[in-house]
Parts: C-alpha cells; sequence; structure tokens
C-alpha cells in the first residue's frame, strides 16, 4: 500500500473536553482517516485534521444509500497503551458489508494501518475513566456524481473517533416491535449498511415515547421469533444455560456477540445459537426459568436487561445479572489489560 500521508493539526481542541462529562457522539478528535477508492483501486491514504467534506447534489449516496460502517474502541493500558479489540474482525466485516451493497472490498492493510496510526496520533483523547474508551467510526461511502440506479465508480473510506462515557448506566427496558421489521431473509440486515439503521429510527422513537430504552426486533415473515435489539445483539439465560438467536441471514455479526459466546464457554457455561420466540420467553419468564437477559454491542458494551414490554403485558426478566456483570468485568478487563488476553483478542496500535 502507499505511505500514509499525515499532516497534523495546528489547533488541538483536546484542552477543550471534559473528560469527566463527554457528551455521547457529539466530540471528535483531531483528526481523521481518508482513502479514495477511483478507477478500480484504492489510492491516496492520509491522516488530516478533521474537516467537512464538499459534496455535490449528485453524490450518489444521497440517492442510493451505497453506505456502510464499523463500530469500534480503542482502550488504554495501565502502562497507557493504546489497544484496540479485534481489529481483523472489524475489517473483514467492512468487506462483507460492502460486497453486498455492491461496493469495493477495502485491502485489510489500509483498514489496520490506518486504523492504528490515527489512534496512535489522537492517543491523548482516550479517557482513563473505567467504561470509557475512544469510539472509532470506519466507514465507506459512494462518491460519484450520477443520478442512475447503479453500483457508483468511486468512493472514500475515513475513520473518525470520538471519546465516550459509558453507554447505558442502568437496567433497561425493550419495547417488542410486531408492526416494523428490521430485516428480512435475503435483505441486508447482515450487512453493517447505513439504511439498516435509517429504518430503525421511527420504531425506536415509538419505543422511547413509551418509556422503552430500545427496540426488540421480530422476524419478518411470523413476528415471533427474536431477532436482535435497535443497537446489540441479544441472550438469554434459562435455567442456566444461554440462548441466543442464530445467525441466518437477518441479523448482525457481531463482534462482541461471538466474543461473549466464546467468554461463556470458558466460564463453563453451555450457549445455545437457535431460533428463540417472546412466547417462550414470555414463558419462561411466568415459570420462573428465565434468569438473566443482556444486550451485546459495541457501543453499549453489555447492557443489562429489565424488563421486555410488549402489546398483551410486560415480561419481567431479574433485577439482577451476576453472570453478565461478570462476562462484562471480564471482558473490560481484558479491554485495558487488567485480566490475561487468553484469546489473543487485544492488538497495540505502537
Amino acid at each position: 500500500m502507499e505511505k500514509i500521508k499525515i499532516t497534523k493539526t495546528e489547533n488541538s481542541k483536546l484542552s477543550e473536553l471534559d473528560f469527566d462529562n463527554i457528551p455521547l457522539g457529539k466530540i471528535f478528535t483531531d483528526h481523521m482517516f481518508i482513502c479514495d477508492y477511483e478507477n478500480g483501486e484504492w489510492k491516496n491514504p492520509r491522516i488530516e485534521p478533521v474537516h467537512a467534506i464538499a459534496t455535490h447534489p449528485a453524490t450518489m449516496v444521497l440517492h442510493y444509500g451505497q453506505a456502510i460502517f464499523e463500530g469500534m474502541k480503542a482502550t488504554l493500558n495501565s502502562a497507557g497503551e493504546p489497544l484496540l479489540f479485534r481489529p481483523n474482525k472489524n475489517a473483514a466485516r467492512l468487506n462483507k458489508s460492502a460486497l453486498r451493497m455492491g461496493m469495493p472490498e477495502l485491502p485489510e492493510e489500509i483498514f489496520a494501518e490506518g486504523l492504528k496510526k490515527l489512534v496512535a496520533l489522537d492517543k491523548e483523547w482516550i479517557p482513563k475513566k473505567k467504561g470509557s474508551a475512544m469510539y472509532l467510526r470506519p466507514f465507506m461511502y459512494a462518491t460519484e456524481h450520477f443520478i442512475g440506479m447503479r453500483a457508483a465508480t468511486n468512493y472514500k473510506f475515513l475513520i473518525i473517533c470520538s471519546p465516550a462515557g459509558p453507554y447505558f448506566s442502568e437496567r433497561i427496558k425493550l419495547w417488542t416491535e410486531k408492526k416494523f421489521i428490521r430485516a428480512a431473509h435475503g435483505g441486508t440486515g447482515e450487512a453493517k449498511a447505513a439504511g439498516n439503521y435509517a429504518a430503525a429510527i421511527l420504531p425506536t422513537e415509538n419505543a422511547k415515547a413509551k418509556g422503552y430504552n430500545q427496540v426488540l426486533w421480530l422476524d419478518a415473515a411470523e413476528h415471533k421469533y427474536i431477532e436482535e435489539v435497535g443497537t446489540m445483539n441479544i441472550f438469554f439465560k434459562i435455567n442456566g444455560k444461554f440462548i441466543t438467536p442464530v445467525r441466518d441471514g437477518s441479523i448482525l455479526d457481531g463482534i462482541t456477540r461471538m466474543s461473549v459466546i466464546d467468554l461463556l464457554r470458558h466460564k463453563g457455561f453451555e450457549v445455545t445459537e437457535r431460533r428463540i420466540s417472546i412466547d417462550e420467553i414470555k414463558e419462561a419468564s411466568e415459570n420462573g426459568a428465565l434468569e438473566e437477559a443482556f444486550g451485546t454491542g459495541t457501543a453499549v458494551g453489555i447492557a443489562y436487561i429489565q424488563e421486555i414490554g410488549t402489546d398483551e403485558g410486560t415480561i419481567h426478566v431479574s433485577d439482577e445479572s451476576p453472570v453478565a456483570e461478570d462476562v462484562n468485568n471480564t471482558l473490560n478487563g481484558i479491554k485495558i489489560g487488567e485480566i490475561e488476553d487468553v484469546f489473543g483478542w487485544m492488538v497495540s496500535v505502537l
């Protein structure tokens, strides 16, 4: 790959950040990584000060939605060394999303090197407080100026960074959505495509208006089987065993999800990936078999679920989540180097 050209900012905004009060998704670091796709190849990888990017009104992403992204976090160990969590998995998933959306694959070397150099340059922005991190947003979108239904020929890949505190500080409540759907078989549900999230905005706002934190999505065909939560995959503990919806093409292949499965099995729990209906969860709650439920995702980490609302009434989950808390503490401990990384997940950027 070409050497990454680095242009440093002359006016850092780091001094303006209050690390004890970080607003979610509103503060961005000094620099961003950019690479262009033109004439069938990726070229001109560079790091520049964060700035607005000019957009022609015929830019194809605005009309046809070719846009994908990833979510990642950078943390610090006790020595102040910046670490990334399983970045190779994000690179692979980005390319899987790109293929589904008719976009060019990005060489994983560009993804990895751009990420490392950017995080190393802006490492002082990484919060040191436990539960906090620097959120990383790699994304790709179509930039060609053309009105017509086909794959674009020009694209940009960028990475921006945003310091972040804990996502959910309290137990959460979910609303079961039975009118709208997130994805269907054969659709784009397994891709981390921007349009998937656009379609989820109205149902999520409706759920929040009812007093819930997130939507619990059901399958498109029968509105019966649980798929995932608005920003998370989901796990249930029933009679001492864990169940999570099987990946069948309509739910996201969560990197935190796969890591939690590994951790649970490492801790001696049985984990089954299968279809699970909302009626099964209701019955398990009523007979006392439902012990815990939690969501997993890069932004949220692990979110403990208190209850699930339905048109027929409320499903009480649990008031405590001892296993989920243990897994969360282990995962966070690995990310900051306090617990041995026996899985080989963490990658230093230096």
